[in-house]
């Protein structure tokens, strides 16, 4: 490897690299928070420069060991995988920082000293292998990384109510992965290879049938790890349970890399495929009950998971269209969701810290008490809901003229669906909005206030920040998105980077 390619794997090896030092640095915290905020900052840099230079050349390739692909491991930075490692390493950065400042790495109750920074990067190196992955059994160890570290952090501390729902996990997590391997077995035996710009030129050959049962099983798996309707059920218990920078980082990035694959693997390898419907059903359901579920909960957690569930229907609502409008639409709003979601986890941890409670109905007056956090809370809830001129707004109304501009009874249908989803998801943070930080306290306060750490505000308002930002620089961004969704549909820029001559 040479030049730029030498930079790809860095985002993957750095994490591990620091992951291995951490460990071994398990009684020295102060130790092990140095290594894992340099090992998280030089990879955000790194990826910067990818993304950077996928924008101006094209995608940047790494052939592992020096083996050509197919028959070599290939990590592939193009403008959409740069973009995904960047939104995920600016976010799973501030969350250290949160965690940090928190302290639930190193004294959080029941939680043991040791693990939470080596698995935490761990997790941090399987979402960016994922997400550079060019070949289908790297994406799959890639999910399994970021899979067997979520095991481990989603029940730190191991009590009751964590090991319960983290089973729940645990169990649907392996029946997709399960169904994932099998799905690769199934490709590698219909196509002799699982390199995915070979794929690209293969798949096109197969029976229609053939072609469509691999594409569904594949859907199978993504769809249970992006939690879109009816394969969601189990996210909305799993979530609020765990501490809130690992509930954060989850939210945030995991179901995502989930709608990751569905948007690698229905633009590139099954481009306009007979599943088109099938998503278009699924993406307006997923909208609709998960923000009906939504609107029922009296916990901010439950509600924000709910919401969570409700707003991946908007991007596959986008991958859907297969229009070059409704990608960049989509991804636009994945790097939107990633940043704001995270965000509402960080804000309800610093409400469960100021007020001990996430339940509605035991909160009020924290607009008085924590005029910060009301801030905090405020201008995210708000981009969420799709309040102009916040990014969530610009989002949407790029999916919903895009929906507009395929025309057709179905597109129009999730038009509407995408609208009432906006102005429930509205309802529900001002419900919120009203309760918690507007109305009376209604139970006194039986202690002196608590005063959250510097750094866990510091963590929050610079998500904050970056959420805003987003709209700021939505022109560019927009843009950026544009010319992904462009190379995604064409998918000759992607074989050719990967297999120089094969392209048509």
């Amino acid at each position: 490897m040479t030049g730029y390619a030498a930079l790809v794997p860095l985002p993957v090896m750095l994490p591990l690299l620091g992951a291995a030092f951490t460990l071994l640095l398990a009684h020295r915290p102060r130790l092990q928070r140095t290594v894992s905020v340099i090992s998280l900052s030089t990879s955000l840099v790194v990826a910067v420069v990818l993304l950077v230079e996928a924008y101006r050349h094209g995608p940047v390739v790494a052939r592992i060991g020096g083996w050509a692909p197919p028959v070599g491991i290939v990590l592939v930075a193009d403008q959409l995988a740069a973009l995904m490692v960047v939104v995920s390493l600016a976010v799973t950065l501030c969350v250290l920082l949160y965690s940090i400042g928190q302290r639930r790495s190193d004294i959080g109750e029941n939680t043991p000293v040791t693990i939470f920074h080596p698995t935490y990067l761990v997790l941090t190196a399987g979402v960016t292998n994922a997400f550079l992955a060019g070949d289908l059994f790297n994406l799959f160890v890639g999910f399994e990384m970021l899979l067997a570290a979520s095991f481990v952090l989603i029940t730190l501390g191991g009590t009751e109510v964590r090991i319960r729902t983290g089973s729940i996990y645990v169990v649907v997590s392996v029946l997709s992965s399960m169904i994932f391997l099998a799905g690769v077995g199934l490709v590698y035996s219909a196509t002799g290879t699982l390199n995915m710009a070979q794929l690209a030129q293969r798949l096109d050959a197969l029976p229609d049938g053939v072609r469509l049962s691999l594409q569904l099983i594949l859907l199978l798996a993504f769809g249970i790890k992006a939690a879109v309707f009816p394969l969601s059920a189990w996210l909305p218990d799993s979530y609020p349970t765990a501490p809130a920078p690992v509930t954060a980082v989850f939210a945030g990035l995991l179901t995502k890399v989930g709608v990751y694959a569905i948007i690698r693997t229905e633009t590139l390898l099954f481009p306009g495929g007979a599943a088109t419907t099938l998503l278009m059903v699924v993406a307006g359901l997923t909208m609709v009950v998960g923000i009906l579920g939504a609107a029922a909960q009296s916990d901010m957690k439950r509600l924000f998971s709910f919401t969570l569930v409700s707003h991946i229907g908007y991007m596959i609502f986008g991958v859907a269209l297969s229009s070059v409008a409704g990608l960049a639409a989509a991804i636009f709003y994945v790097v939107h969701h990633i940043t704001i979601q995270t965000t509402l986890f960080l804000v309800a941890g610093l409400v469960e810290a100021k007020a001990g409670s996430t339940d509605l109905r035991r909160l009020g007056g924290l607009a008085r008490i924590a005029p910060r956090i009301a801030v905090l809370f405020f201008i995210p809830a708000m981009n969420l809901a799709g309040i102009p001129p916040f990014s969530g707004f610009l989002g949407k109304l790029g999916l919903l003229e895009a929906g507009v501009s395929a025309g057709g009874p179905l597109p129009w249908t999730l038009v509407a669906a995408g609208t009432v989803t906006s102005l429930l998801t509205l309802y529900a943070a001002s419900r919120v909005w009203n309760i918690a930080f507007w109305r009376a306290p209604q139970v006194p306060a039986a202690a002196p206030p608590i005063r959250l750490p510097a750094l866990m505000i510091g963590a929050t308002s610079a998500l904050v920040v970056l959420g805003v930002a987003l709209t700021v620089v939505a022109g560019p961004l927009f843009g950026v998105t544009t010319d992904a969704a462009t190379d995604l549909r064409a998918r000759i820029p992607y074989v050719r980077a990967v297999l120089p001559g094969d392209a048509p």
